[in-house]
């Protein structure tokens, strides 16, 4: 195989060049996992031990975005190469705007460097770090094939990106959960979900955020009806993303419960 037939994943029978197989926690996935959480810890010691912390903390949340953004640009080149022959402006779109919801949360973090505000930084870090923990415990995509081609490294390293810029956004304080500003990160993510439904009305993706009936999870994985699905699946994520503000404000909280004793 050339380095031509790695980047644009053009075997002549895919197939059976590069077959299909289950790395779900194999070899190659675990270690994917371990350098994860190596490089989260390794990034924050780097920034505890450095001398100027607050330069340090920037260059490494801007490098990773750039290495984010380097890899969703790389992919948009390589599916125009690969649809340039039937390429339409509905094509071009599909390829151009970030469909599934872990391609938004890429996206999500590296716009959270330019806005570089702390409620944009939580709903980039809660998203992503979703998003990563869904791939992680069941990857659909990156280690299904013998072959490692370029198709298979972007989910990979998009990923391994995701889970490691989203923990250090709270590990090197860019994120700071506080219930009382909590309103700008539901705004965020009602966006997403807007965002979310124009893909599936447009056809473009469909079903961006899994909430949709016969969905990868609910269908594939748990194998439960979408009536008892989508209630579950709206409550996960109001405790998931309540756990962090709960342990954020546990302070708060105790002080307010002690107030109230006393009062009684």
């Amino acid at each position: 195989m050339t380095f031509y037939e790695w980047l644009f994943s053009m075997g002549e029978k895919p197939l059976i060049d590069n077959p299909v197989i289950n790395g779900r926690w194999g070899l190659f996935h675990i270690l994917t996992l371990v350098f994860c959480v190596c490089a989260i810890v390794g990034l924050y010691f780097i920034v505890r031990y450095s001398k100027n912390k607050e330069k340090a903390r920037k260059i490494i949340i801007i490098v990773l975005a750039s290495l984010i953004l380097f890899f969703e640009v790389m992919m948009r080149v390589v599916r125009f190469h690969n649809y340039y022959n039937e390429l339409t402006f509905r094509q071009a779109m599909w390829i151009l705007l970030p469909r599934p919801w872990c391609a938004i949360s890429c996206w999500a973090l590296m716009i959270s460097v330019l806005v570089d505000k702390k409620f944009f930084y939580n709903y980039a870090s809660l998203s992503a770090l979703l998003c990563a923990i869904m791939f992680f415990a069941c990857p659909g995509v990156g280690f299904n094939n013998q072959i490692i081609l370029f198709e298979n490294l972007y989910s990979i390293v998009t990923h391994a990106l995701l889970l490691i810029m989203s923990v250090s956004l709270i590990t090197l304080k860019f994120a700071d959960f506080r219930y009382k500003g909590i309103w700008k990160e539901a705004i965020c993510f009602v966006v997403t979900v807007l965002y979310s439904l124009v893909m599936i009305y447009v056809g473009f993706e469909r079903d961006p955020m899994y909430f949709m009936p016969n969905g990868d999870i609910q269908a594939g994985i748990l194998g439960i009806s979408y009536g008892l699905y989508l209630p579950l699946y709206i409550l996960f994520v109001l405790l998931y993303i309540n756990a962090f503000y709960l342990v954020t404000e546990r302070k708060t909280i105790k002080e307010w419960k002690l107030k109230r004793k006393k009062k009684d």
